[in-house]
């Protein structure tokens, strides 16, 4: 494949190396998923101390003395098939703790560590690397990195274009105003217009106003952010720069995730492996369920509805089914959790936490997967349950409603339905999904063929990969 270009991805997480969240399993899938098509990526991350202890055989191929407080160098080197650059600044990523916080909260300097990330992304980007290696585009992700764009724009981009991709717009990357200076912005531009946010800085307001482009992960997603109600204050923003705002959907890693190689494998001609899965899902949880067995792999939080769960589930138990829980977050959602699986043994298994193995083996046993967001700008949740025939029953926001097609008369009757959709996002509603989901399961061949339609749907990254490939031949010429 001839070379069509070269991308210098800057995020603050990558799947293989880093992740608290979907933003990792992104930007550690898209360089894969471009490279069939004619496009170079090198991912930009900051140097945290675990991942400088697989990096010491690496070379180096850029550097900066005074970078906000002290030394920074940018050391090359492969993980998985990703070509990763880690920004080594010891005075602002060597520590114990989390990426973005420590024991008491989130990290003091977050506005100065993520600057300097953003900082050495742009020189990258207007001079290349020691290597001879110089990038074309610039992608920045979320608000950790949403000040490249906007170096480039007030410090010079050497005809580099620049995209930011918001994962998630209720993470701005809040810092005070005294801090414009020391972060390399310029005074003239703290206005309403620019970089002023409520009388501070925004990163992510920065990256916004300056971006050649700008992209959400679902095209729904992308329109909600113009609302109020999903904008969390940069609406205004959004729809004054609407003309270059797009939403391409993520995809998923088809061969992590593949029915066919779990435990008890099944496909879309031969679906027996999945009842196996079922019963040594409800084995593994004590639980015996005559109806649809539901799960939810989640961060149990008001935004993903986890609260609406204690209300909906009564009825969905006495109708027959039964539900696993696979999560962590808010103490009083978790105690909410534990205090359903008590009241109902036998039709409610829970494990707090985060467990890999188990999540595949509740898609792969369960019959429906439970994703009731507030807001959701893609979704991947709702993709494994597609690809494994665990059908969606979501909320009718972002990415969800993008992939999820509502099993309603017409779709039934054109034989393209693959879940069950609801709107608003409250419990009438959810609980009227339910209702729906227990009269499906109740049909048994109409829910097989729901059950098909939904694992014959491409969540993979193919088309995503050639919208990026496509936006990126759009800011080059």
């Amino acid at each position: 494949m001839k070379l069509k270009g070269r991308v210098l991805s800057v995020a603050s997480e990558c799947v293989p190396l880093v992740k608290t969240g979907g933003l990792a399993d992104v930007v550690g899938a898209l360089p894969q998923a471009l490279a069939p098509l004619g496009w170079e990526m090198r991912v930009l991350l900051p140097g945290y101390r675990a991942l400088l202890a697989r990096a010491r055989d690496w070379r180096e191929v850029f550097a900066e003395e005074g970078l906000f407080g002290g030394r920074g160098r940018v050391l090359a080197g492969e993980v998985g098939g990703v070509e990763v650059l880690l920004l080594d600044a010891p005075h602002l990523y060597d520590r114990e703790g989390g990426i973005y916080n420590g024991p008491g909260g989130d990290w003091w300097d977050n506005p100065q560590r993520f600057a300097a990330l953003s900082w050495i992304a742009a020189r990258i980007a207007r001079e290349g690397l020691g290597d001879g290696w110089k990038p074309d585009v610039l992608h920045a992700h979320d608000w950790q990195a949403a000040l490249a764009p906007a170096y480039l724009a007030y410090h010079g981009s050497g005809g580099v274009g620049s995209v930011l991709t918001i994962h998630n717009i209720a993470f701005q990357g809040w810092a005070p105003s005294s801090l414009l200076r020391e972060l390399r912005l310029p005074p003239d531009q703290f206005h309403p217009g620019a970089l002023e946010y409520y009388g501070g800085l925004s990163t992510l307001k920065a990256g916004l106003v300056t971006a050649d482009r700008i992209t959400t992960v679902s095209p729904t997603y992308a329109a909600e952010l113009s609302r109020p109600e999903f904008g969390m204050g940069l609406q205004g923003v959004i729809q004054a720069r609407a003309s270059v705002v797009s939403g391409i959907l993520n995809g998923v890693d088809t061969v992590v995730w593949d029915p066919e190689t779990e435990v008890s494998p099944f496909t879309i001609k031969d679906m027996g492996g999945k009842a196996g899965a079922r019963a040594a899902l409800c084995a593994e949880f004590g639980l015996d369920v005559p109806g649809p067995l539901a799960i939810v792999v989640s961060r149990l939080t008001d935004q993903k509805g986890i609260d609406l769960i204690p209300a909906v589930l009564p009825d969905f138990i006495a109708a027959g089914g039964g539900l696993v829980v696979l999560g962590s977050g808010a103490p009083e959602l978790e105690s909410a959790m534990r205090d359903l699986a008590e009241r109902y043994p036998g039709r409610v298994g829970l494990r707090i936490g985060y467990d890999e193995a188990l999540s595949h083996r509740m898609f792969a046993g369960g019959d429906a997967v439970l994703v009731p967001s507030r807001f959701e700008p893609c979704g991947l949740t709702q993709m494994y349950g597609l690809r494994y025939g665990c059908l969606p029953v979501v909320a009718a926001v972002g990415g969800l409603a993008d992939t999820v097609i509502h099993a309603n008369p017409a779709a039934v009757s054109a034989g393209v339905a693959t879940g069950v959709t609801f709107h608003p996002t409250d419990a009438t509603a959810f609980a009227q999904a339910l209702r729906q989901l227990v009269a499906l399961h109740g049909d048994r061949k109409l829910w097989a063929k729901v059950q098909k339609n939904a694992m014959k749907q491409d969540v993979s990254w193919g088309a995503s990969a050639a919208e990026y490939a496509s936006l990126y031949e759009g800011l080059m010429a």
